[in-house]
């Protein structure tokens, strides 16, 4: 652990917000099958890309279950099939610059392989398998909820992402009392701080979360909370 909080960040974790405790898989992530093909011994980002997808739609499931109540499956069904599409993953991975990062061939690069669509959005399935194998869902989930905020928003009709009012009612719909954030622990540098936050209600903790931010890190607890709620 020690060795990994005084490594320096690489630019390309720089821009994607994310460290890695095992940098070779962001490298993995951002390897198209075309740099393999020149480069032997090489591992292209394929199978992280089919783990990545297995991923999104897991968590893009999950935050609609809980944010939108009255949806039947087969509208939820299409809403997540809208939000983990190739042209809407394709689009998301433009606006975070992630074909400047990715290592391509010859060939692909001379075809402007970098801007392609189909391939921004491959890459971004396999960042997001990366993120999963090396820190886990909860960090998917911190990342999903910056890079997605926006197309979150306007699947939501504008509403924002709000967790923490979701759990207020149905605690209260339950007769329960309102839940109570602490923070557990702050780390980190001042550019790079971590908060984690444990929700409670009465003397039972119902979840915790990590974030950027309080606010994050409280959205992501009340997220879990739900979750186990749930169940």
């Amino acid at each position: 652990m020690a060795i990994f909080s005084r490594r320096k960040q690489t630019p390309q974790e720089k821009a994607l917000g994310v460290k890695f405790k095992n940098p070779s898989l962001l490298e993995e992530a951002l390897t198209h099958t075309s740099f393999c093909h020149e480069n032997p011994g090489s591992v292209s980002n394929e199978r992280l890309e089919f783990l990545g997808d297995a991923v999104l739609g897991l968590v893009v499931a999950q935050e609609l279950f809980h944010l939108k109540r009255g949806l039947s499956e087969g509208e939820m069904t299409q809403l997540r099939a809208g939000l983990v599409s190739g042209e809407a993953l394709g689009k998301l991975g433009s606006s975070l610059g992630l074909g400047d990062h990715l290592r391509l061939g010859k060939g692909e690069e001379a075809s402007q392989g970098r801007e392609r669509p189909s391939t921004l959005a491959r890459a971004l399935e396999a960042l997001v398998g990366a993120i999963y194998l090396d820190k886990g869902l909860e960090e998917v989930r911190s990342f999903m909820d910056t890079a997605f905020k926006e197309e979150w928003e306007r699947v939501l009709g504008g509403e924002p992402l709000d967790f923490k009012s979701r759990l207020q009612e149905v605690l209260q719909a339950r007769g329960e009392p309102l839940p109570r954030y602490h923070l557990l622990e702050q780390a980190g540098p001042g550019h790079a701080r971590r908060f984690t936050i444990e929700v409670r209600v009465g003397r039972r903790t119902l979840g915790w979360g990590k974030g950027k931010s309080k606010k994050g890190a409280e959205q992501t607890a009340a997220r879990s909370a739900l979750e186990r709620l749930e169940r």
